[in-house]
């Protein structure tokens, strides 16, 4: 009894097993089948791929889009545009950075560098001619349309773009950015010129008074004159520091300016910010007003610097004509002054009778103071 239920036990168990063993057999086979045919597909996709045609690109595309994730790709052309901005990032800063070092002094690649078209060419500089607009031949002017009559007019040498100096000199004083654009930028006018160091500078004409004046203007964007301007009104106010001791002393002690104390006491008691208030008025105003001083001296000084300009600069256009005329005058005088021989003979005739007579007027002399 006990042998034939451990028999049953045993042959029970041994089904198992074998059940067990073969599902995992059919497993294996289906897995491997499976690979041998995802192989004998892609080889097949290879094929074709070498083959070419529209079928390739499709098998591909659906390939690329099965074996892609959306969050890898998500993050993938994240980073990339991370990439790409830190790297425009870095241009601008090192195009800042390459700016300010070039304003020191530093030579660096500027915006100026890179800003010419292609085509275009950059400004060259140029000799300037110089001409006088006269009632007869007048000049046109780039800035005022007609030259006024008897002023000086210059131009880039070889062109007929006339514009007055005075006209110039005042432009490139008060806004010098719009002098070259005159010319549509074609040539280097404020550095041919008026630069220090250029072969054509108008300014060497100008001699020692010129350059003060230029000195004054130049210096520094002003400053030069600014110092002296501040210390031209410290050294007035030293010199009338009497005047205004003695003014403000009568205000002091005046009846009138007393009575008004409960209107400017309440000032005088007044909060502190209110007090800075009144300060920060008070300092717009006096440096607004030493703004227009400075303006004024500074136009005045351009005057000069224009009417310097004006006697200074030689004529290069119409000398010769001016020469010409002067020694044709000289001619003239000449002859008036040196008489010319006459050759008709009524001249003659009429030169014989005079010295007849002044002969004979001698012989009556000689006779009246008995002969010789």
């Amino acid at each position: 009894m006990l042998s034939r239920s451990f028999i049953q036990t045993f042959l029970t168990i041994a089904g198992f097993l074998s059940t067990s063993s073969a599902i995992s057999w059919c497993s294996s086979k289906t897995t491997s089948f499976k690979t041998d045919s995802s192989l004998i597909a892609g080889s097949h996709c290879l094929l074709r791929n070498i083959r070419g045609g529209s079928t390739s690109i499709i098998h591909g595309d659906e390939e690329v889009e099965n074996s892609v994730n959306p969050e890898e790709e998500k993050k993938r052309l994240a980073a990339r545009k991370w990439r790409t901005d830190q790297q425009n990032l870095m241009q601008l800063r090192s195009f800042v950075l390459s700016e300010v070092l070039a304003k020191r002094g530093i030579p660096m690649p500027t915006l100026l560098d890179v800003s010419t078209a292609e085509g275009d060419k950059p400004p060259e500089k140029v000799d300037w001619d110089c001409a006088l607009s006269t009632e007869e031949d007048s000049k046109s002017c780039l800035y005022s349309f007609d030259a006024e009559p008897n002023t000086k007019v210059v131009a880039p040498l070889g062109t007929d773009q006339w514009i007055t100096l005075t006209a110039l000199n005042r432009l490139r004083r008060t806004d010098p950015t719009k002098v070259e654009p005159m010319w549509h930028s074609q040539f280097s006018i404020l550095q041919s010129w008026f630069g220090d160091d250029s072969e054509y500078s108008i300014l060497q004409h100008v001699g020692l008074k010129g350059f003060l004046i230029t000195l004054l203007l130049d210096s520094a964007n002003g400053a030069l004159l600014k110092a002296l301007l501040v210390m031209g009104v410290l050294s007035t106010l030293v010199i009338v520091m009497p005047v205004l001791e003695f003014v403000f002393n009568r205000m002091l002690v005046s009846g009138q300016f007393w009575n008004q104390w409960p209107t400017w006491g309440r000032i005088v008691h007044a909060a502190l910010p209110l007090k800075l208030l009144i300060g920060q008025m008070v300092w717009k105003f006096m440096a607004s007003s030493f703004g227009a001083l400075e303006t004024k001296v500074r136009d005045y000084i351009v005057d000069l610097e224009c009417a310097m300009l004006e006697e200074s600069t030689p004529l290069t256009v119409g000398v010769e004509t001016a020469e010409d005329i002067t020694d044709e005058q000289g001619a003239w005088d000449d002859e008036e002054v040196v008489p010319t021989t006459e050759t008709d003979d009524d001249a003659d005739h009429a030169t014989m009778d005079e010295d007849d007579i002044d002969v004979y007027d001698d012989e009556d002399e000689y006779d009246s103071d008995g002969g010789w």
